[in-house]
């Protein structure tokens, strides 16, 4: 039996989001949460690697965030992942608190409330989400890869076109993609009551 990490839909981290104050962690976190999950399910490892000159501010308020490497694009080609409404907005608030205009996005908030100059870990990032999951009293098993895992699974909620939703997480395989839509959703599925 293969286990999965609980994914974070959008009520448990609307949940986590809760968790988050307006202290420098606080902005932090709900600015991490955000982009990771709402530009494509990001993975800890590409979230360590954001820099601030990786942002590109648009007219409207929304961030293009230009994205290198990854687990499955090796080519070297730049694709760009939209941040918007209410990440966006999380986003400038951590810009503007923390200073931060270039080198690692996302980096400790020291004891002295100052921040760090270097990226966050990809096991940081998972503590982050525990420790949310944990502040929020939800159940489950959670990781860094349960933003990943929440963001497929939301989408496959919502009826997102597939192709959409690939162009967002970077997927090359329809089955892999396939392969997170929860378990569990498909006890929810309308297709499961197709008489009614």
């Amino acid at each position: 039996r293969i286990t999965r990490k609980t994914a974070a839909t959008a009520d448990p981290l609307q949940a986590m989001l809760a968790t988050c104050d307006d202290g420098l962690r606080g902005l932090r976190d709900r600015a991490l949460l955000l982009l990771a999950w709402s530009s494509g399910g990001r993975r800890r490892s590409e979230l360590s690697a954001i820099m601030a000159q990786d942002l590109t501010a648009q007219l409207d308020g929304d961030y293009a965030l230009t994205m290198g490497l990854s687990k499955t694009e090796r080519d070297g080609q730049q694709r760009a992942k939209p941040v918007r409404g209410e990440a966006a907005r999380a986003l400038a608030d951590w810009l503007a608190a923390s200073g931060i205009s270039e080198g690692p996005l996302f980096v400790r908030v020291m004891r002295d409330g100052g921040v760090g100059s270097k990226p966050l870990s990809g096991n940081h990032i998972a503590l982050i989400v525990k420790r949310r999951a944990l502040l929020a009293g939800l159940p489950g098993d959670w990781a860094g890869h349960s933003l990943r895992s929440g963001f497929i699974t939301e989408a496959g909620r919502q009826n997102m076109a597939i192709p959409d939703v690939m162009a967002m997480t970077d997927h090359r395989s329809v089955n892999t993609l396939m392969g997170y839509y929860q378990a569990g959703e498909l006890l929810r599925a309308q297709v499961g009551n197709l008489l009614a």
